[in-house]
């Protein structure tokens, strides 16, 4: 996807379904981080300008976001993709986990590297320090990401379905943006950082 892409033409669809079982069942975008929430806090560092979509159970929000379900409910990432892409009204579309209250550092250049990617590219992710591509925190073209997971799409990989997209990755600006708040020991480990 070669071009530019201006600010407003980009949708981020903040995934926040999920039992979080690993969690106890608390919500887990729900929990504090120094005097905010970790979904506060990954709202708070997206571009202002961006439109946001949250897949998941409607609550307050630090900024204005629009709420939606994915379909069928709790059917899983893929569900939430698919269900968040068919609101997108923007060219560029960025998935990122609700539960990485980091991953607004990583948006803006994951967007700028699509737009200089070479043709024939439609997405660009985040590579892990496995050397794995993170689809959960990429950037898409909108209507490749609206083909690939349409709606009713659910309880499928998302790994595997983004593997028939054409799809770059770049290296994360720093390590911190990875961070996913899973369990009560990664959620410690987001409060150091926070608060170091």
């Amino acid at each position: 996807m070669t071009g530019t892409i201006q600010g407003s033409g980009v949708t981020a669809v903040v995934l926040c379904g999920g039992t979080s079982v690993r969690m106890g069942g608390t919500d887990k975008t729900s929990a504090q981080l120094g005097g905010t929430t970790v979904l506060d806090l990954l709202l708070d560092h997206l571009p202002q300008e961006w439109t946001v979509v949250c897949v998941g159970t409607e609550r307050p929000t630090s900024r204005p976001v629009t709420w939606t379900r994915e379909d069928p409910p709790l059917g899983g990432p893929a569900a939430g993709i698919a269900t968040g892409a068919a609101l997108s009204e923007n060219p560029v579309t960025v998935v990122v986990a609700g539960d990485q209250p980091f991953a607004g550092d990583a948006a803006q250049p994951l967007v700028q590297a699509l737009a200089a990617a070479g043709p024939g590219v439609q997405a660009v992710a985040l590579i892990d320090d496995t050397g794995r591509l993170q689809p959960l925190l990429a950037a898409y073209d909108t209507l490749s990401l609206r083909s690939t997971f349409p709606p009713g799409t659910s309880d499928v990989s998302v790994h595997r379905t983004v593997a028939t997209l054409r799809m770059d990755g770049i290296t994360p600006p720093s390590t911190h943006v990875l961070l996913d708040v899973d369990t009560p020991q990664d959620l410690d480990a987001a409060r150091a950082y926070h608060l170091g």
